[in-house]
């Protein structure tokens, strides 16, 4: 089988989800919707296009060996120069590698980047077109969708795809509204879970009230809130003597604010730098009292999984697919994100009902050994691809009967 992935290719997650399936003997080919030119390390056994892509790694300015690097650095630049100013560059190449490889498969992770691209190809390619399944990352329809200028491409990308794969229910609907009507997949995390063996390895074995550190998510963006996030510490500020700060994933604007946060309160916060190790970051969650996360939209974040997995208790915003996974009050608070003084009361909650973090510990810990363990959803991600080759294998032979002499399905209606 031949499965041509479109999707960021210096993302984690796109590497994750890679990884379900690179075992399979399947001839995989990935086509960077973003043209960084960079492939994550953890990119393995698939062929890139265009082949020039370099390794995403740090190079070293005394290594001779990266001196390739650095050119393809300045190549680069030009290239996405080119393509912020002449996308269609990007729809005719795409195009060009459809019909060299002719996939049975073309698989799309996220909307604006990846599923608008492959509209534009769809709507200029020889008919006919290979079975589309588009998987949504994130804000993709929950925010994005209420924007005036991406309802129109939204709507595109949905009502031409004949695949839909998403996290939660609240997807699905949206989905519908905007008039997707092919097939919808069953709903599986798009990380492909954790893997609970290494998990065990770096847990810190600590009952979740006995711990002193509080896990902060650092993104301030069009959607992250950790600037409310650092108000709301500041603000309960009386009940952290003895606690620390773990930011991470955090912006210059959030360090800075931190360090203020800390000058004025005395409470150390401590930086992860981003491209820290996953391990080491399960291993902060494992030594963490409570994990908060707060944005305007989501989907479902990974870092509340790595959280549950380790027995931090999760404060998250509850514009994301939380409730599916979260009962408020029970094995998590849900927040508003914009509102410091309910988060505060959230924080208040967590830091001095032990009983309550600790059965949420206990609770979390069930959940994502029943639907998160990676072995248990890497067979349903390779199922995913098997099931929808037969499905267009049988459609092939129906179509095939019907027009009889012609040697090719037509386009679905």
């Amino acid at each position: 089988m031949r499965i041509l992935i479109i999707s960021m290719s210096d993302s984690i997650h796109t590497a994750r989800w890679l990884s379900q399936i690179n075992d399979q003997g399947w001839d995989l080919h990935l086509y960077p919707s973003m043209d960084m030119g960079v492939v994550h390390p953890e990119i393995h056994h698939v062929k890139i296009h265009p082949s020039h892509y370099a390794r995403n790694q740090t190079p070293n300015q005394n290594d001779k060996k990266n001196i390739k690097r650095y050119l393809m650095s300045a190549y680069n630049v030009f290239n996405r120069f080119r393509h912020d100013y002449f996308p269609v560059d990007r729809v005719i190449e795409l195009n060009k590698i459809i019909q060299k490889i002719k996939p049975d498969i073309i698989h799309t992770l996220e909307t604006q980047a990846a599923g608008y691209l492959l509209s534009e190809v769809k709507q200029n390619h020889p008919k006919p077109f290979p079975p589309w399944v588009h998987t949504i990352w994130g804000s993709d329809l929950f925010l994005f969708g209420r924007l005036e200028e991406h309802k129109e491409k939204i709507s595109k990308v949905l009502q031409q795809c004949d695949y839909f794969l998403c996290e939660c229910k609240r997807d699905i609907e949206l989905a519908k509204n905007f008039g997707f009507n092919g097939k919808i997949l069953p709903r599986l995390n798009g990380a492909g879970g954790l893997d609970l063996s290494e998990c065990k390895k770096v847990s810190d074995l600590c009952r979740t009230s006995d711990r002193k550190l509080i896990m902060l998510k650092g993104y301030q963006s069009f959607a992250g809130r950790s600037l409310v996030g650092l108000r709301a510490l500041e603000r309960c500020a009386d009940a952290l003597k003895g606690y620390q700060i773990i930011l991470y994933v955090a912006n210059q604007d959030v360090k800075i604010a931190a360090e203020l946060f800390s000058d004025s309160t005395g409470i150390p916060v401590q930086i992860i730098p981003h491209g820290t190790p996953h391990l080491e970051m399960l291993k902060y969650h494992s030594k963490s009292r409570l994990s908060i996360g707060l944005s305007i939209s989501d989907g479902l974040p990974n870092s509340l999984f790595e959280a549950m997995a380790m027995g931090s208790f999760p404060i998250q915003s509850w514009t994301a697919c939380t409730d599916e996974w979260i009962i408020d009050g029970e094995n998590g608070l849900l927040v508003p994100p914009e509102d410091p003084e309910i988060i505060e009361t959230a924080i208040r909650k967590a830091l001095s009902d032990d009983e309550l973090v600790n059965q949420a510990a206990d609770i979390n810990e069930k959940i994502v050994a029943e639907k998160l363990d990676h072995k248990l959803l890497k067979p349903k991600a390779v199922e995913i691809y098997k099931t929808i080759a037969e499905d267009n294998r049988a459609n092939f032979k129906t179509m095939k009967n019907r027009h009889t002499g012609e040697g090719r399905c037509p386009e679905k209606n």
